[in-house]
């Protein structure tokens, strides 16, 4: 636009000049009316020369005010530029975490997904170098141990930490350093309902100890599986840990099996190689629905819970950006999308308004033990049960 105006310009001045040129060069007897007509144009070109100079001086000054009322604009929004994917370490949700997050904020999520070890391993990998935004997994112990040596944010808190439910407040650290985002069993009692029935099933953990139940009983390896040690965690809590280690000794004594994963649990039992097990309700409620012979006791004190938490990296070069991540987590909204999304969403919602699945008891308690105690004893916990699954 401006360089219009310019040109109009140029053109008025060179055809002024022309004209007198030409004037210059009649007859003596043309002479007055070419002064009159010389006169004339130049006041007309003088009259063009400031009409252009004005309307390009307007042009300028209006594209000047327009580029300032974007700056302002832009710097009204406040909103943090991403110049790469947001990374968040998780091991559950990861097929829709992405698209809802983008959906509601326009950001982008990449997911790296492992189970509870994998994904702890990695983050220890990378000490020197981190990689990852957001850690985003059911190993709360484990990633409170993260913000004792530096690696978390600490000491902050998203707007939506307001509506935790008053279990979920209970878990959050005097530190601040991760929010929970929902919690569910770490072990439910499971039994084949073609071994036992409802009288002879184990209705608490302490029944497992009763030698009918010899060479019956499965659970998930701690050290591995990352809902396994906070149902460990939680027996030797409640117990005290030499009474806790008594505990599984008994169990161990009887023949107790360890697998892996929760899915080999879910194997054996659905061979017949195991009748009980303590098992993550996620995979109790799926077989359960697919028609095994399988029947879910929640314990009347409660079943040992695994929360789910989000913690962000110390390093993270997207703060802003994560927290958005972290304050998206406990919406009401998004949890609800969580429950709604299948198996994964069998789990107590961390904050008010959320339904959990309508399949879930009801009356479901949990347990979990406290959380300092959890990580600082979680290492030798592992450790004793690794030595005990090898004899």
């Amino acid at each position: 636009m401006v360089m219009k105006k310019i040109l109009t310009l140029g053109l008025s001045v060179c055809m002024a000049a022309s004209l007198m040129a030409c004037s210059g060069s009649s007859t003596a007897s043309s002479g007055t009316a070419s002064s009159e007509a010389q006169e004339s144009t130049a006041e007309s070109a003088a009259a063009s020369t400031a009409a252009a100079e004005a309307e390009s001086s307007e042009a300028v000054s209006e594209e000047t005010e327009s580029s300032e009322a974007a700056a302002e604009s832009t710097d009204a929004a406040g909103q943090p530029e991403q110049t790469e994917p947001l990374l968040v370490y998780l091991n559950d949700f990861d097929a829709v975490i992405g698209d809802l997050f983008k959906e509601a904020t326009g950001y982008d999520v990449e997911v790296v997904v492992g189970n509870g070890a994998e994904t702890m391993s990695r983050i220890e990998a990378e000490k020197s170098n981190p990689q990852w935004d957001v850690v985003w997994i059911d190993s709360m112990y484990d990633v409170y141990n993260l913000s004792q040596d530096g690696s978390l944010l600490t000491d902050w808190e998203p707007e939506n930490a307001a509506n935790l439910t008053d279990f979920a407040k209970s878990l959050v650290p005097e530190n601040k350093c991760f929010y929970p985002t929902g919690a569910h069993a770490a072990g439910v009692l499971v039994y084949r309902t073609d071994v036992y029935d409802e009288t002879t099933a184990p209705k608490t953990s302490d029944d497992l100890t009763d030698p009918r139940f010899e060479g019956q009983v499965g659970m998930a390896d701690p050290g591995v599986a990352a809902p396994a040690y906070p149902l460990a965690a939680e027996i030797m809590y409640s117990k005290g840990l030499e009474d806790g280690e008594a505990y599984f000794s008994t169990l161990f004594d009887l023949g107790l099996k360890v697998y892996p994963k929760n899915p080999q649990v879910v194997q054996a039992l659905a061979s017949g190689e195991i009748s009980v097990a303590l098992l993550q309700e996620s995979n109790a409620y799926e077989m359960v629905e697919s028609g095994e012979p399988i029947a879910i006791v929640w314990p009347e004190d409660g079943a040992p819970a695994s929360p789910r938490v989000a913690a962000i990296s110390a390093s993270t070069d997207q703060e802003e950006i994560a927290k958005m991540f972290v304050n998206f987590l406990l919406d009401p909204d998004t949890q609800q999308a969580l429950v709604n999304t299948g198996d994964e969403g069998f789990f107590e919602p961390s904050v008010n308004g959320v339904e959990p699945k309508a399949d879930r008891d009801s009356n479901a308690k949990l347990v979990v033990a406290d959380t300092a105690w959890g990580a600082e004893n979680e290492a030798d916990i592992k450790a004793w049960f690794a030595d005990m699954s090898a004899q």
